[in-house]
Parts: structure tokens; sequence; C-alpha cells
């Protein structure tokens, strides 16, 4: 059976296959049969009827999904420009006291100190030939001892003229070959160490010696000596 109404809609019923007509008028057109129930034979259509009512209204409440508006990256603000900071001056440094340095007084009193001859009542070694040639020296100042200068014992000093000595009382003569270098080269080397601390403190300096032949290989190996060595007639 079949009827219309005034809208043009339609409702079917029939036994056999009336649920699927009424389902498919009922979903065209819900309003009109909204808590009806269409009875075939034994079978009750209202719940399938009510289950297609339910799920329409549940599809026309569900919002229609749209696509997501696409955002763009909003482009980075640029950095504000830094003012430029002002430039650092060097720090002048620190500068010490207007005043020059003081010259230690202690130094000049310690070069006239150690310069400033000082005697001392015997002579260093021992030997009795080596310290008789040494205090028969000419005018020496200070015999029966050494003089203290510059850090060095030397065998004599003559105040008058300001030169100190240096005795050697080897008996050359005898020596070999071999030993009279030896002892020329080891004597040199100790004389000019010697005249250097003479000199240093305003003396001359002599050696003396027993000798011509030891003056003359002396001056031989050392030119720097010559006109220093006096061979020691009282000795």
């Amino acid at each position: 059976m079949e009827f219309h109404d005034t809208t043009g809609r339609c409702a079917v019923a029939s036994t056999g296959a009336a649920a699927v007509g009424v389902g498919l008028c009922v979903l065209a057109a819900p309003e009109l049969v909204v808590g009806a129930v269409i009875v075939a034979g034994v079978v009750v259509v209202g719940f399938v009827i009510k289950e297609a009512l339910d799920a329409y209204a549940l599809d026309m409440g569900r919002p229609e999904a749209r696509p997501a508006p696409e955002t763009r990256p909003v482009a980075e603000a640029a950095p504000a420009p830094r003012k430029p900071s002002p430039k650092k001056r060097p720090k002048p440094e620190p500068k010490g006291p207007d005043f020059p340095p003081l010259e230690p007084p202690e130094t000049s009193e310690r070069d006239r100190s150690r310069c400033e001859p000082d005697p001392v009542p015997y002579h260093l070694g021992g030997n009795k030939l080596h310290d008789t040639c040494a205090d028969r020296i000419p005018n020496n100042s200070f015999p029966g001892g050494d003089v203290f200068v510059n850090g060095k014992n030397f065998d004599a000093l003559q105040l008058a003229t300001r030169t100190l000595w240096e005795v050697k009382t080897d008996n050359f003569d005898k020596y070999t070959d071999d030993l009279r270098e030896i002892v020329v080269v080891s004597q040199v080397e100790e004389l000019r160490h010697e005249r250097a601390l003479a000199l240093a403190c305003g003396f001359d300096f002599r050696v003396g010696v027993r000798s011509p032949a030891h003056k003359e290989a002396l001056e031989l190996v050392a030119r720097d000596l010559n006109g220093l060595i006096v061979v020691m007639e009282w000795c």
C-alpha cells in the first residue's frame, strides 16, 4: 500500500518487504513518521525506524568537516639593528713614581770596601822561600803577610806606586820541557785573572819570578804580560 502526502513524499507498508520500503521512506522524510510504529504481520519495524532516525540525527548534527586553511609561515622579523658600541679606549698603564730610582748608597761603599787594601798578618801557603821573596820586594808596605784586595790575597803591595804583586818561586830551570809547558799555561791563566782584579780597583800589577828562563817563557805565551814580569834579584 502506498500513501501520498501533500509534500510528495511516501510511506510504504507491505507484507514481506515492508521493512525495507518503510525504512527508505522514513529516511527520505523523517519528520512524517517520528514516533510512528508500523506493524506488518508479526514483524515490528519500529525499532529499525528508530535506529535509522538516530543515525540520521547524528549525521545532521555533526558539523561538516572542512579542510583547515593553510597557514603560511610568518617571516621572521628582522632583528633591529644594533647601535654601534662606543670604541673602548685602552686603559693607560699605571705609571710608577715620578722621581728617578735612587742607587743604593751601599753600592759605592761596597766598591770602596772591596778595593780598600786589607793587610793580612800572615802568608797563605806556608812556603818559606815564597814568603821570603815576597817580604823582600822593594818598598813592600806590609812585609810579613798578604794584602787582601777585591776578594784576593796578593803577596805584596807597594802603596807608593799602588802596585800589587804576585810571586812565583818555581825552580824553572830544572823542569823538563813538558813540565815547563804545563806550568806556564796554568800560571798565565791565573796571572791574567789576578791582573784583572787589580786593575778593577785601580792598582798596577807585577809578577816576580826567580829566573830569566821563566820570565821569557811566560812572556812568549802571554804577550799581554810583557813588561809586567820581573826577575827577583833579591831572592
